[in-house]
C-alpha cells in the first residue's frame, strides 16, 4: 500500500521513499535486455529487439548521438527519443562554438543534471527509461549508466533491462579480461552476455504454463525469441580510430557466426 505517497514525483513516503522513480525503474526491468562493456581501446553495446507483433518491425534499441557516443537504451521508447535528441543537440551546439566534440563527462553531467530536474518539480514525472551510453574521447573509452533518479554511473561492464542478471552474471565472471580484450573479442563477450539474457526453451514447464495463460501472454511468449539473430539483435561499437558504429541485419552474421566458433573451441 503507497498511501497515497505516490500521487506526486515530491511526496516522499515515510521511509524515505520515491515511489515514481521506483515505478519508472521498473519499466526498465521490462524492457528488453541491453548489455555495455569496454576495454582500454573500444566501448561496445548490445541489444535485443522485440517486435510487439508478427506483423511490425522490431523496435530498435541503439541510436547514434555523435560520431564519438551513442546509446543503448531499455525502458519506455519514446523517453529514450526524447532524450537521444536532446543529446544531439548538446553535441552539436558544442561543435558549433568550441569546433570540437564534446567530452562525454561533460555530456553525462548534463544529462544527470536534466534526468533529476523530473524528480524534484511537481507536475513532471521521471524518464521511464536507462540508459547505456558508450563513448570515446581525449580521456579514452567511457561506459556510463543512467537511472530515472539522475545517477550517471561508470561501469567496467553492465546490464540492464528483462533477465539482466543472467548477463552481468557472464560480466562479473569474465570482466578483468576486458581491459586488454580486442574489438572483435569485446563483440564476442558482449554477445555471450547478452545470449544469457534470452530464456531457454523449455517445453514440458511451457505446456504447464499454458493452461493458466491469458491469450495475450501466450503470445508474448511466443514472440520471445529463443536465440540470437540478424532480426532481432543489433551491436555498437566506439574506440581509437573508430566512430560511433551500428551493425545490424546482414552485416551482424559474421558476428553470430563468431559465438558458435567460441563455443566449439571451448
Amino acid at each position: 500500500m503507497t498511501s497515497g505517497y505516490d500521487d506526486d514525483i515530491t511526496v516522499w513516503s515515510p521511509q524515505g521513499r520515491l515511489f515514481q522513480i521506483e515505478y519508472a525503474t521498473e519499466a526498465i526491468s521490462q524492457g528488453s535486455c541491453c548489455v555495455g562493456l569496454q576495454s582500454k581501446t573500444h566501448s561496445f553495446v548490445c541489444s535485443v529487439q522485440r517486435a510487439d507483433s508478427e506483423l511490425s518491425s522490431a523496435q530498435k534499441k541503439i541510436f547514434a548521438v555523435d560520431k564519438h557516443v551513442g546509446i543503448a537504451m531499455a525502458g519506455l521508447m519514446s523517453d529514450a527519443r526524447v532524450l537521444c535528441q536532446w543529446m544531439r543537440q548538446e553535441c552539436i551546439n558544442s561543435t558549433y562554438v568550441y569546433s570540437t566534440l564534446l567530452p562525454v563527462n561533460r555530456l553525462m553531467h548534463r544529462l544527470a543534471e536534466k534526468l533529476q530536474k523530473n524528480t524534484q518539480r511537481d507536475g513532471r514525472r521521471p524518464y521511464g527509461v536507462g540508459l547505456i551510453v558508450a563513448g570515446f574521447d581525449q580521456q579514452g573509452t567511457h561506459l556510463v549508466v543512467t537511472t530515472p533518479g539522475g545517477e550517471a554511473l561508470d561501469y567496467k561492464a553492465h546490464a540492464i533491462g528483462a533477465r539482466s542478471q543472467s548477463a552481468r552474471t557472464y560480466l562479473q565472471k569474465n570482466y578483468e579480461q576486458f581491459p586488454n580484450a580486442s574489438l572483435n573479442e569485446l563483440v564476442r563477450h558482449g554477445l555471450y552476455a547478452l545470449r544469457e539474457s534470452i530464456p531457454k526453451k523449455n517445453k514440458s514447464l511451457d505446456k504447464e504454463q499454458a493452461g493458466g495463460s491469458s491469450e495475450k501472454e501466450k503470445a508474448e511468449k511466443e514472440r520471445e525469441p529463443t536465440q540470437l539473430t540478424t532480426k532481432n539483435c543489433t551491436i555498437a561499437f566506439v574506440g581509437e580510430n573508430t566512430p560511433f558504429t551500428v551493425v545490424e541485419g546482414k552485416d551482424l552474421q559474421t558476428y553470430l557466426d563468431s559465438l558458435d566458433t567460441g563455443d566449439n573451441d571451448d
